[in-house]
């Protein structure tokens, strides 16, 4: 079965040919990354309006390099929630028009299980139930995955998503957009035991994530030298917020594993490419004799294969949508079980 998938769902206009779920036939990423840094993140309207613009040319890039037309594609999937509202809604209304047109079904996908799909891409021999870690910009979430299309959110951030937290702290010590790669770079040149920086804790549930403070821990730290004339040594902080967050989430992820009675551990979304994440996570695996799984570097990010793949499971599961599919801005995991 082969699936055309959309994702739009922030500011990567992508695209992917997916064959059973797992084989990747074409994977097209059209990224606005140099126009949103001049901005320090992403800005929603530029967003939707380069998904307009690029939508239909990344579409027929997928199909051209999967060697398919639209008469070889049996599925429409298309991204729906959660992300920015008129981003989403780019995405859909394609599909939708797609879906009409050739009278292929429509298959409405979440983002998340979609991040959490791309480890069946990589990891074909991956047995469920597992318990999966996903970190990205906009998430973090300790997610029981159950079943293919089945899922209990364990924990959550309540403030700010570990991506989000990277970003920020990479603009205070001068780094551009996307932050997340040059703190795990300088983080390498660092000492990561330079700066004592908190792990805050949210009463009364032991599994939710808190960074805000940890945030305006370094932002405090960098202002305060600053104000005295002092220079912070960006690599040693960069170093130290890195094992600070890498030791936060797992933390967490190995207290939620042992009281779940999970040893399969799965790691998902656009942090899951972060070494110190993947390198802390690694060791804490191997220390309790627990599998896990990674996606490959290039499914971390937001991309249409990952889509495609949920897609799948998805559509054995019946699942269809209807021509008054709409975009979703926030839905939580937990939804998708009820």
């Amino acid at each position: 079965m082969r699936i055309l998938a959309i994702e739009s769902s922030c500011d990567e206009t992508a695209c992917a040919v997916v064959e059973d779920g797992v084989n990747v036939l074409s994977n097209i990423v059209a990224t606005q990354i140099d126009e949103h840094k001049l901005y320090g993140g992403v800005v929603p309207e530029i967003a939707s309006r380069r998904h307009c613009e690029n939508i239909s040319t990344v579409v027929a890039e997928a199909l051209k390099e999967s060697n398919c037309t639209l008469s070889d594609i049996d599925a429409i999937a298309v991204t729906y929630a959660p992300g920015l509202i008129g981003a989403l809604l780019v995405g859909i209304s394609y599909a939708k028009g797609l879906a009409l047109s050739t009278g292929k079904p429509l298959i409405a996908v979440h983002h998340i299980a979609g991040h959490i799909a791309a480890n069946y891409i990589s990891h074909p021999e991956l047995k469920l139930p597992y318990l999966c870690l996903v970190v990205s910009g906009g998430h973090s979430h300790i997610v029981e995955v159950r079943d293919y299309t089945k899922y209990h959110v364990i924990g959550r951030t309540r403030d700010d998503a570990a991506g989000e937290c990277f970003d920020k702290v990479a603009r205070t010590l001068g780094y551009e957009y996307p932050g997340g790669k040059h703190i795990d770079s300088a983080s390498k040149l660092g000492n990561p035991d330079a700066f004592k920086l908190p792990k805050p804790k949210v009463q009364g549930s032991e599994f939710d994530f808190s960074f805000s403070g940890l945030k305006t821990a370094v932002i405090n730290t960098v202002h305060n030298a600053a104000q005295k004339g002092e220079t912070i040594n960006r690599e040693d902080m960069a170093a130290s917020f890195q094992k600070t967050i890498s030791e936060i989430l797992v933390e967490k992820t190995m207290k939620a594993a042992e009281e779940y009675g999970y040893t399969t551990i799965g790691l998902a979304g656009g942090v899951s490419a972060n070494s110190g994440v993947r390198n802390a996570l690694q060791e804490a695996c191997d220390k309790r004799g627990y599998k896990l799984f990674m996606p490959e570097f290039r499914y971390c990010g937001d991309n249409a294969a990952m889509i495609g793949c949920q897609a799948y499971f998805d559509y054995i599961a019946g699942k269809r949508a209807g021509q008054d599919l709409n975009g979703i801005a926030t839905l939580s995991l937990d939804k998708l079980s009820e």
